[in-house]
């Protein structure tokens, strides 16, 4: 019997229309998650993971449009919604960590303020003093020390471990099904990242949501996620559960991103690993294989032709045209 899947995002189209032209942020992305998983969506800036979770919630720039596609949360349509279920929803089921907690928490109001409206947003009968204590309740539950008098305090007078908690402490107010969160350990130093890893993880035992967690760090996902997406061109390239990700590994690109990551191991003045080149312009998107300019088994087929999805097991899955069995010496290039 299959699981109903919380969040359904099928051929998603996501554009923003500027001066230049139109930029294809998003081009025909699907996926799933279900109740409880944690889904890392890893890729290199500009390659369309945050504006495809702002597209999900449909907070998208003015100058954004979902052009095609459907998304589906617990079985409802959220593109047909009216403004005031829009709000309902993002209020009362889905929670979002943006990326700077600095310029997302307004500077001119105290932090408990701050969590008390969020509370209040959608529950008119909590009075704001009851509010206030479960505000408490929340920084005590994101580990913030002095609850109650950092309530108190003002964005500015926090370091920014604190501030990123201050954020996961309102999107988490209204115990949301599902939590977004957008580069959440990044400009944090290791020691601070590790507890944020280690806060994301107590949340979703804590309260079941599932959470989505946008990151450019493959090494975040392999400790915090169950499954990864792999994003470049605004498309998927390659998805599959964090074991197939690291040790299945099937498209080129991821097999960039992993040769990224320094080895501790080593001893010596090795080079840092970079792909070369520069990700494509989505104002003219590649017809072909949006990484083949960057790739170095790139074939003529890559340019001209976009590869499908070949299925490399029921939850693995990669666009590359080097994983066709009837290309010829080119069916064993996976997990590399």
């Amino acid at each position: 019997m299959s699981v109903q899947p919380l969040l359904e995002v099928n051929n998603l189209r996501t554009s923003f229309f500027t001066f230049s032209g139109e930029v294809q942020a998003v081009r025909n992305v699907s996926f799933d998650l279900v109740d409880g998983e944690i889904v890392g969506i890893v890729g290199e800036s500009g390659s369309g993971k945050s504006v495809l979770c702002l597209s999900v919630i449909r907070l998208l720039h003015e100058s954004g449009q979902i052009v095609d596609g459907q998304i589906l949360y617990d079985g409802k349509n959220v593109l047909g919604m009216s403004k005031e279920n829009l709000r309902r929803l993002r209020n009362t089921q889905i929670g979002m960590v943006f990326q700077e907690p600095m310029t997302s928490l307004n500077p001119t109001i105290r932090v408990g303020t701050q969590i008390v409206e969020r509370i209040r947003a959608f529950n008119k009968k909590i009075s704001k003093e009851q509010a206030r204590k479960k505000a408490e309740q929340l920084l005590e539950m994101v580990k913030i020390p002095e609850a109650e008098r950092h309530l108190d305090s003002y964005p500015f007078e926090l370091s920014g471990g604190m501030r990123q908690r201050v954020m996961f402490s309102i999107a988490i107010a209204c115990n949301p099904k599902l939590l977004i969160l957008d580069e959440p350990t990044t400009a944090l130093d290791v020691t601070i990242q590790s507890q944020i890893l280690k806060l994301i993880r107590n949340i979703q035992k804590e309260t079941g949501a599932s959470i989505i967690l946008i990151t450019h760090d493959l090494g975040v996902v392999a400790e915090t996620c169950k499954r990864v997406i792999v994003m470049y061109g605004g498309m998927i390239m390659e998805e599959g559960l964090v074991e197939e990700i690291f040790y299945e590994t099937a498209h080129q690109y991821t097999i960039g991103l992993k040769k990224s990551i320094p080895d501790v191991n080593k001893v010596g003045g090795d080079r840092l690993f970079s792909i070369a080149g520069t990700p494509p312009s989505l104002l003219e998107p590649p017809k072909g294989c949006p990484f083949y300019a960057r790739c170095d088994k790139a074939m003529k087929v890559c340019i001209e032709h976009r590869p499908p999805y070949f299925q490399l097991s029921p939850t693995h899955h990669s666009m590359c045209w080097l994983l066709d069995p009837e290309m010829p010496g080119q069916s064993d290039q996976g997990g590399q």
